[in-house]
């Protein structure tokens, strides 16, 4: 196993202090020089030494990796998952390399959203007729400003030499710490603060947003909703907000394994009967496909999505949404027919 550069001087030099530790008075001087030496020494720096450079490939090949048939990330010769632990003993490098693939695997899914499944990445506040919400970007992260903070020894009335050398045991204390800090988390090598996105600060407001700026504007006549889990509870607060124009545009609702509350977030009896017609809730279950599910809650009726998978209720129970949302848009179209009907009989009475 390798052992690090750090490791190689750190040991000698905990020896070193213990044997100083141990003379008398006279060893003082020596304490004190062999701490400057430390003092100038950047660990950070030593460590990076050891590790190879951060150039990494910019495509799925150059990392030797492929999608397979079945949609899993395999290396292209030994055909193994992806292997954290490429290089021992460099967590900061791996972790740089898992990164640098990540950014590849994104940029491939979106083109597999686009040409495959004929989807358009857009950025708000742009206008399109079929939408994929994206709740859970709520922020951006940004480098935090560095602010100086004047130090109680600044303003006092210490000596300069007494004031200059507990500054330099301060500054002294943060390098250790931030030193420590970077080991613990290589992730974190700059301290970021989270600006959040304007009137998109929560899942809730983004579902509003998007009804307010894409879906309400559109010539769309029947919408549909599939809301996966927290997504039912931004929809059911997008009713309580906006309650007659859902109503009035939404023709269905498909829940899967929604965690929405009508209790806790205070949905009225209006909103709660409309729920019962016009929604479905696709839990996890290990019962069969659309079995009937009991509910505590007085809201939509809840099925089995035909799996005990909580990511996977979507994906299993496509086949009956799709089936619940072609039989409500069948059924609006009939509940128009008559009117339609009388409608062209009275100007057809008139005209004659």
């Amino acid at each position: 196993m390798s052992i690090s550069l750090s490791s190689l001087i750190l040991c000698p030099i905990w020896i070193s202090m213990a044997q100083i530790q141990q003379g008398g008075p006279d060893e003082k001087e020596k304490t004190t020089a062999l701490k400057d030496l430390l003092s100038r020494i950047d660990l950070d720096e030593l460590m990076k030494k050891d590790e190879p450079p951060l150039d990494f490939p910019d495509t799925l090949e150059g990392f030797e990796y492929a999608f397979n048939e079945k949609g899993q990330l395999r290396h292209i010769k030994t055909g193994e998952p992806f292997v954290f632990n490429y290089r021992e003993d460099l967590h900061r490098w791996n972790q740089k390399r898992y990164e640098a693939l990540g950014e590849i695997i994104t940029k491939y899914v979106y083109e597999l959203l686009e040409n495959d499944c004929n989807l358009k990445k857009i950025s708000i506040p742009e206008g399109y007729g079929v939408i994929v919400l994206n709740p859970n970007e709520n922020y951006i992260e940004v480098e935090k400003p560095k602010i100086h903070v004047q130090s109680s020894s600044e303003s006092s009335d210490e000596p300069a030499e007494k004031r200059e050398r507990k500054d330099k045991v301060s500054k002294e204390t943060k390098k250790r710490r931030d030193f420590y800090e970077k080991y613990r988390n290589p992730q974190r090598e700059k301290e970021m603060m989270q600006l959040y996105i304007r009137e998109n600060g929560s899942p809730e407001e983004h579902a509003i947003y998007v009804w307010d700026h894409f879906i309400a504007q559109s010539a769309a006549e029947n919408v549909f909703f599939v809301a996966h889990s927290y997504g039912g509870l931004a929809f059911v607060e997008l009713m309580i907000q906006r309650e007659a124009d859902v109503k009035n545009k939404v023709t269905a609702v498909a829940l899967t394994d929604s965690v929405h509350n009508v209790w806790h977030q205070e949905a009225g009896k209006t909103i709660r009967e409309w729920m019962r017609e016009n929604c479905c809730n696709w839990v996890s279950s290990s019962e069969p496909l659309d079995t009937s599910v009991e509910s505590m809650l007085p809201d939509c009726p809840r099925v089995s999505a035909g799996t005990d998978r909580h990511e996977l209720t979507s994906w299993k129970s496509f086949p009956s949404i799709f089936k619940f949302f072609a039989e409500a848009s069948e059924a609006k179209s009939s509940s128009l027919k008559p009117a339609l009907t009388r409608r062209s009989h009275r100007i057809k009475h008139e005209e004659l």
